[in-house]
């Protein structure tokens, strides 16, 4: 059985790299990591939102990812992080 593609973006401090690094240890075996949003079956946006332009550039990009829902092989989009948890 062909496993999903798995795409991350991490967002804001070294905090966030640290958190992405640990649960992409944990999905490794589960998932085939891209680099390619285009290609990604299940997309990780791990936001910020310590400052304004933080939360902003959160915001766009998972606004961005969504469209790959559109014109990738995008099916599931999950956001993390900061900006989900505040708001």
């Amino acid at each position: 059985m062909k496993k999903l593609k798995l795409g991350v973006v991490s967002l804001g401090c070294d905090k966030n790299t640290i958190d992405t690094e640990m649960f992409l240890g944990n999905l490794v075996n589960k998932y085939d990591l891209t680099t390619n949003e285009k290609e990604a079956d299940i997309l990780i946006v791990n936001t910020c939102s310590f400052i304004e332009s933080a939360k902003q550039e959160s915001i766009d990009t998972i606004l961005e990812m969504a469209q790959y829902k559109e014109t990738g092989n995008l099916k599931v989009l999950v956001a993390t992080g900061c900006l989900s948890k505040r708001y």
